[in-house]
């Protein structure tokens, strides 16, 4: 069973200008599908700049578990000889996967068309959060799940021995639940369609195709309409992965909110579907300029030049939700030190992240002195240039929320702490070195 050892605190204190280059580590979704895509492959898929955090770590090792030979050959420098679709092997050993969602998702999914049985567990707060909206729609390939209450961890999936084509509608915008079924589709006769009402992200889309499967996607009347031909043998490939988005959303903002500040982040994505934080930026009035801008391993890539900017309130379109969820609770720290009221509407799906993000943000951001309003699928934050701090904020085991109080400290007129900063390591253990090169005051305790 996953554990966690003791906890952490650490502590951002106000920042001089942050100056320098800041050197983000790779993409954590596309880290992931490298590592399932490439065991799924036939033939060796060596992978550059992945990244190297616990949540891309134990997808290596799930791999692995499932028959990949999966090599580290130096720092983001990895190889995977994949077994071919239907080819996995079961695993011996309950399957960690830490505090991972997207990685316990989409190897559920890989795995659910072959004939074999898996257990699979995670960490406290991945034991916590519902497993349902994928093993619902794995069921209709005839995959089986039994699982604790609510459909929590630890689960036991008992792979489909005869699968059959799916066709499903995903009912909440989840890019997790839309990559799941199209990775069971792989091993499933005929054709596997999602129908998705809001696109998400779609790296899976993109990098399916780039090993080889047949896949379109298409408008329709319902939605966006992506069709999986299944049986391929995919082929093999070089991926370079580019700087997760995600994790330069963090010196981005920190550079935004400490006066005088000035960074480069080089090689970040600017993929359309995961782009949604750096346009509310922009809105806001923040001062940022897209450099060098071109493509690497079929993603779009730019580097980014910030600078301390006034910022003012907006409304982020709900519509904007899934292009950006993993950033609000970074954003909502950037809307505290803006002029104006920040509304964020359609994120009810922050509830069930590692964390309820929303009541997490909320909680903390109130402690250091901000006004806000909630209900289930709004914040909303009255920012006033400045923010007192001067508070210890609850992690709740979820690494971004961590980050962002980090950041919070980094420009508030007193102290913040976050009770356990131990987290960040799932998803950018690089965080503090970089930030503190950058010339941010962390602290251990």
């Amino acid at each position: 069973m996953s554990g966690h050892g003791p906890a952490q605190p650490m502590t951002a204190r106000r920042s001089g200008p942050l100056k320098g280059r800041a050197e983000i580590p790779g993409d954590k979704s596309i880290s992931h599908r490298a590592l399932i895509l490439g065991a799924m492959a036939v033939g060796e898929t060596q992978i550059t700049g992945l990244l190297e955090g616990q949540d891309v770590l134990d997808t290596a090792k799930a791999m692995r578990a499932f028959g990949a030979e999966v090599i580290q050959h130096g720092p983001g420098a990895w190889s995977v000889h994949g077994v071919g679709v239907g080819g996995f092997a079961e695993p011996a050993e309950v399957i960690d996967c830490g505090n991972s969602g997207t990685g316990v998702r989409l190897v559920m999914g890989a795995m659910a068309t072959s004939p074999l049985t898996a257990t699979f567990t995670g960490d406290a707060s991945l034991r916590k959060r519902p497993m349902g909206r994928v093993t619902d729609p794995l069921a209709l390939f005839g995959t089986r799940a039994y699982g604790r209450k609510g459909g929590r961890l630890p689960m036991t999936l008992v792979g489909a021995a005869d699968p059959v084509p799916v066709r499903y509608t995903v009912p909440m915008p989840s890019a997790q639940v839309k990559s799941a079924v199209l990775l069971a589709g792989l091993n499933a006769p005929g054709q596997t369609v999602v129908i998705e009402r809001e696109a998400t992200r779609d790296h899976s889309e993109r990098m399916l195709r780039g090993f080889g499967a047949e896949l379109t996607v298409e408008a329709g009347p319902e939605g966006q309409i992506i069709t999986l031909t299944g049986q391929p043998e995919l082929r093999p490939q070089t991926v370079a992965v580019p700087r997760d988005p995600s994790s330069a959303a963090f010196p981005v903002c920190a550079a935004l909110i400490v006066e005088g500040s000035e960074i480069l982040v080089p090689g970040v994505s600017r993929n359309p579907t995961r782009d949604g934080l750096y346009v509310t930026l922009l809105e806001m009035g923040a001062d940022i300029a897209f450099e060098n801008e071109r493509e690497e391993g079929g993603e779009p890539v730019a580097d980014l030049r910030v600078r301390a900017s006034a910022l003012t309130g907006v409304e982020v379109p709900p519509e904007r939700a899934p292009s950006m969820i993993d950033e609000y609770p970074i954003l909502s720290v950037v809307a505290a030190f803006a002029e104006g009221s920040t509304v964020m509407r359609g994120v009810k799906e922050l509830r069930v992240k590692e964390s309820d993000r929303i009541d997490a943000m909320a909680r903390g951001l109130e402690a250091c002195g901000v006004r806000l309003e909630e209900d289930e699928d709004t914040l909303i934050v009255h920012g006033m240039g400045r923010v007192p701090g001067g508070a210890t904020c609850a992690t709740h085991l979820d690494h971004r929320i961590a980050m962002s109080f980090l950041v919070l400290g980094m420009a508030a007129e007193a102290p913040v702490t976050v009770d356990d900063g131990s987290p960040i390591a799932t998803s950018f253990p690089a965080f503090t070195d970089l930030m503190a090169g950058l010339g941010a005051d962390l602290a251990a305790g």
